[in-house]
């Protein structure tokens, strides 16, 4: 028989997410609706480990805002061997630099996913965004950050969690631990969530962002794929505007 289990539990989060979290993500939207018609870069950044998968599941893809800016790290990345960067996603001041390196600056917008929202190179990357005047929104888990305890050692130093710092906050509803799927026979729960859920949510305020501009009369920068016939042809004026200014192109 299919097991549609973990079907049947993204989709009570994601009905969970549209009933509770609408206003957070049209605040949201037009925040990075104002960043966009004011042409100016607005920038991801997940916490460590597959968190930083969201980043590029939104950047430079057919149907996407041109005008995103990955703020990568390959220390923090899953591509780098897995307790190496789990290492260093529990460093101090790695969240930092990268807001400096990426030329954050007043009035940008930040967009910070991690689920557990509390890890050193989150926390760090919310509050060095705010100092520079960024807006800084916040993907995580309202579960993940009243379940941890405070005493917990890798927490950031200032005890503090995502949605104490981000101006705007957006709940994913991943349960504590992550994993959602429990097999007879088997002790431990597998199939972690979080990921799946983000990527549902990075969609949904990509689609909200560009209906704002689209009301307000603008034109959002949007790729085509680059795998039709003329997507090169199309895609070549927004490579000239942004490939001198998002790093990861």
């Amino acid at each position: 028989m299919t097991d549609l289990r973990f079907l049947d539990k993204f989709n009570e989060l994601a009905n969970k997410f549209e009933d509770r979290q609408q206003d957070v993500l049209l605040e949201a939207a037009e925040e990075m609706a104002r960043a966009t018609m004011e042409d100016r870069l607005i920038y991801l950044f997940g916490g460590g480990g597959h968190t930083c998968l969201v980043m590029q599941e939104l950047f430079w893809r057919a149907g996407g805002l041109a005008n995103l800016c990955p703020m990568i790290d390959y220390s923090i990345h899953p591509v780098t061997p897995a307790y190496m960067y789990l290492g260093h996603e529990r460093m101090h001041g790695v969240g930092s630099h990268i807001v400096d390196y990426y030329g954050v600056e007043s009035g940008d917008v930040v967009v910070i996913f991690h689920s557990y929202g509390f890890n050193a190179p989150t926390i760090d990357c919310a509050m060095e965004a705010k100092k520079h005047g960024a807006t800084v929104i916040g993907v995580s888990s309202s579960d993940w950050q009243n379940t941890i305890p405070k005493d917990f050692p890798i927490r950031h130093k200032s005890g503090k969690g995502l949605f104490d710092i981000a101006d705007i906050c957006i709940d994913n509803y991943v349960p504590y631990g992550d994993t959602v799927i429990e097999v007879e026979g088997f002790a431990k729960p597998i199939t972690g969530i979080s990921s799946t859920i983000d990527f549902y949510i990075a969609h949904r305020l990509e689609m909200e962002t560009v209906k704002a501009c689209v009301k307000k009369g603008f034109t959002p920068p949007v790729w085509s794929s680059a795998n039709i016939p003329d997507g090169d042809l199309q895609n070549k004026e927004l490579r000239n505007k942004y490939n001198s200014r998002v790093k990861a192109l």
